[in-house]
């Protein structure tokens, strides 16, 4: 997101920040007063197929190198892929990942073929950085509105502890002309051209092609072009992980199940949510601006092992299969765009999960979106669009603590905007997200009358 602000403030018309408008106007960590239940208009419409989200669930996110260190993205997809539904009433199958598997590039077969699945439920993958298994939802939406399905698993892994290292373009090129050299003397030639700069290898970077930049220094740019301060950021943060610590500890993440990593104990809960003190973060040096930034390891999202998964389906057919749905689903890929065509407001909005890249990232969006100046220069409207109250905003935590491994995350999102909505007595919920390349996602989350 970092980055679709500053291309949005280098060109015009704005058409990147939208998805992800909205941030804290409040650092409080207090915790939101819950919704009472209002009397509001339901979006379903007369004629129009009503898709519902059924469960949803992830796998425990961990911190990169720790517990799922010695396994591959298909296992931790494989048990996000348990989602209790009769297998074969499973028509297909959309997975998202960014960083991927040579072995097991179209992961969701390979997840969905270990997970039991008949191996004639079809399954793909899709990409699109950040909003990867936003868009495997919005796809599974799709398949369902057109009639083509009727029960679709989307969902999404990341799996950063064994990110591939490639050796050097030289070295490459060297081994495929090795392979075809027919004759001994053409081989000790190849070998013999080998030099030191061969073997440096092309170490993986969380940076777009395009710009060759980090999220971190476009997130440390976007903060310093908005004038969000260190510590700004460093509260923001605080919030996330004390909120995160309290919604673990009284049971509401329920959406993580219990993973049995090979020779080691079950895995039941994420590992990253680390309370700290404005002191301790304070301590911390700037990770990618150096030596005067202000995105630190304490302030930005995490590198982050993990997978989610969503069963959704046609309300007919859950309905019929005896299941009770959490949520009507209505994607589309801009805030303000969902809004309009949905007919709400803000103020309709009873649950915001909007996802934490970085805190810089979140305060910088609601500098520009409290500005009327930026509203019409960039975004094509006459008056500011505004920030959601704190006390309906990401108040179970978010990405900054709870993990962000890059293609689960959405449909972290969309589960924890269904759970709230029950918990509180709220009608209606807003996801957004971004994504490198300056791309984002919304989806408004209808809750399922109780």
């Amino acid at each position: 997101m970092a980055s679709m602000l500053l291309t949005s403030l280098r060109s015009s018309p704005l058409t990147s920040v939208q998805a992800a408008q909205f941030a804290a106007r409040s650092l409080s960590t207090s915790v939101h007063l819950q919704a009472q239940a209002k009397s509001k208009k339901t979006l379903a419409k007369p004629g129009v197929k009503n898709i519902v989200l059924v469960e949803g669930v992830r796998t425990p996110f961990l911190q990169s190198g720790t517990t799922y260190a010695d396994l591959m993205p298909h296992d931790l997809a494989r048990a996000a892929l348990q989602t209790g539904l009769p297998k074969d009433a499973v028509d297909y199958i959309v997975y998202g990942t960014v960083i991927q598997e040579v072995k097991t590039s179209n992961v969701a077969r390979e997840a969905a073929l270990g997970a039991g699945f008949s191996d004639k439920t079809p399954a793909h993958t899709v990409t699109m950085a950040c909003i990867s298994s936003n868009q495997a939802m919005t796809t599974a939406v799709g398949l369902i509105a057109a009639g083509q399905c009727d029960a679709v698993v989307a969902g999404g892994v990341e799996f950063m502890s064994d990110v591939p290292i490639r050796h050097s373009r030289k070295m490459r090129k060297t081994m495929l002309s090795l392979n075809k050299a027919k004759t001994l003397g053409a081989r000790l030639s190849l070998l013999g051209s080998i030099r030191l700069a061969h073997l440096a290898p092309e170490l993986p970077a969380v940076a777009e092609f395009s710009t060759a930049e980090t999220m971190g220094h476009s997130a440390d740019r976007l903060a310093a072009a908005f004038g969000v301060s260190r510590l700004e950021q460093d509260e923001f943060a605080l919030r996330s992980h004390t909120l995160a610590k309290k919604a673990q500890d009284s049971g509401l993440l329920s959406d993580v199940v219990g993973f049995k990593v090979p020779g080691k104990d079950i895995v039941s809960k994420d590992n990253g949510i680390r309370p700290s003190t404005m002191e301790q973060m304070a301590k911390l040096k700037p990770a990618f601006i150096k030596p005067h930034g202000t995105v630190t390891a304490a302030n930005s999202s995490f590198l982050t092992d993990g997978a989610s998964a969503v069963l959704i389906m046609s309300e007919e057919k859950a309905l019929a299969m005896g299941y009770k749905p959490k949520a009507y689903l209505r994607p589309t890929y801009a805030t303000p765009k969902v809004l309009e065509k949905s007919g709400l407001t803000l103020n309709d909005i009873d649950v915001f999960e909007f996802h934490e890249a970085f805190a810089g990232q979140i305060m910088a969006n609601l500098k520009a979106m409290e500005s009327d100046w930026f509203a019409q220069t960039y975004m094509g409207r006459k008056t500011k669009v505004g920030a959601p109250p704190m006390e309906k905003f990401n108040t179970w935590g978010g990405s900054l603590s709870l993990g962000h491994p890059f293609a689960a995350t959405g449909c972290r999102l969309v589960t924890t905007v269904a759970h709230r909505l029950q918990k509180e007595g709220g009608q209606y919920g807003l996801v957004a997200a971004c994504a490198a390349g300056g791309q984002g996602h919304a989806m408004v989350i209808e809750a399922y009358p109780q």
